[in-house]
């Protein structure tokens, strides 16, 4: 991942005459990769435009239904899923999805009458973005990945604008729509204090603290092997954050209720991430785009564990291009049970070498990505 800071960004914050409020839909979701970056662009827009009409659509059953509003916004629900790798009764069933999901989407276009969409990436990206282009609505695709996404590629000669977080992006997009900006992170998220989160999460100021994240939905790999590490962490002082996702979380908090009273802690999600990471010595984390780009805002050493589940392998991707800037350390998913926790140990009990990658990672962040992708979403409604 190409993610080197970025040239400090006037806002140009475009002006369109409107006789109405901004009215913009964001569409996608899936995963919290997904979420966070399309609140993030919401509440940039909301800040900039206190009247702005936003409009979340997602995919029923998936994670954004209940995070989104839980960040404030409406979103609507789309029955729409994507393609299995085997022939299923789901498969047969997915023209007749996309149909309806389209049509659908072409009527919440009708009632709503956005100024623009944005993809995000994720199920019910399509539906609306092939709703949106098909009626000459301003329309923008926010890449995640190194490896763009099956949705953005096939609807990246329809849209308008492509904003990507990597260099190189060409190889999937047409060069003259795109824009280098950044992942859309939480503009709290390196902004917590380490004192409130020592005090938020009952650590102690005398040790070190180790952070596990696999990323929304939990990763099997790093539970089962901070699981067997539990004892090892309690021999060595350390002190642990274990974000485990839901599915995990009942077998996990069983794992670490023994080791409570030395702050071995299994959380099944992290609402407060700005304090986790506020609190953390060491990151242990899958290398996922949105996770990529949080450490290298918030400045952590960090220890990847790439995903083997992704398309294309883009995880490890992500994760050699800070581990070729000397920016992070990487331990395959095969090899974790039996090298990660050697790894994550040895670099708590370096002081050294932490501050080394946290310099380097420091380096390739993108502050202003937010700001940058607005601007530009702005700029196509100016020029409508």
């Amino acid at each position: 991942m190409e993610c080197r800071k970025g040239p400090q960004i006037q806002a140009l914050h475009p002006v369109a005459v409107h006789t109405h409020p901004l009215r913009i839909i964001i569409s996608g979701g899936g995963t919290g990769g997904h979420i966070f970056p399309a609140v993030a662009i919401a509440n940039e827009l909301r800040q900039r435009h206190p009247d702005a009409e936003i409009l979340f659509v997602g995919a029923n059953g998936r994670m954004e239904m209940t995070r989104v509003p839980e960040a404030g916004y409406q979103i609507v629900g789309l029955d729409i899923a994507g393609l299995q790798r085997r022939l299923t009764p789901q498969n047969l069933l997915f023209p007749v999805k996309v149909f309806r999901s389209v049509r659908k989407a072409g009527k919440l276009l009708q009632d709503f009458k956005p100024d623009a969409v944005v993809g995000v990436g994720g199920y019910a990206s399509a539906p609306v973005l092939l709703a949106a282009t098909s009626r000459n609505i301003p329309a923008l695709i926010q890449e995640q990945n190194s490896y763009a996404g099956l949705v953005n590629k096939l609807l990246s000669r329809r849209v308008d604008r492509i904003c990507v977080a990597y260099d190189g992006m060409e190889k999937f997009f047409p060069a003259d729509k795109l824009v280098l900006t950044g992942n859309p992170v939480r503009t709290e998220i390196s902004s917590g204090s380490r004192a409130e989160a020592l005090q938020f999460f009952g650590l102690s100021p005398e040790k070190k603290t180790l952070l596990v994240i696999g990323g929304s939905l939990g990763a099997r790999t790093l539970n089962e092997a901070t699981a067997a590490a539990l004892g090892r962490l309690q021999e060595a002082g350390i002190q642990l954050l274990w974000q485990t996702g839901k599915l995990y979380y009942p077998t996990a908090a069983g794992q670490a209720a023994p080791f409570a009273a030395d702050k071995l802690q299994a959380l099944e999600f992290v609402q407060r991430m700005d304090l986790a990471y506020a609190a953390a010595d060491v990151v242990v984390s899958r290398a996922g785009a949105l996770s990529v780009s949080e450490l290298c805002l918030t400045g952590k050493p960090s220890v990847l564990v790439p995903s083997p589940n992704v398309a294309e392998d883009h995880q490890t991707k992500n994760a050699m291009a800070l581990v070729n800037k000397d920016a992070a350390l990487l331990v395959a998913d095969a090899e974790a049970a039996a090298k990660l926790y050697d790894t994550a140990l040895s670099l708590l009990h370096d002081p050294a070498r932490q501050l080394q990658l946290s310099r380097n990672v420091s380096q390739l962040a993108y502050p202003h990505a937010t700001e940058t992708i607005v601007d530009e979403l702005l700029a196509l409604i100016a020029r409508a």
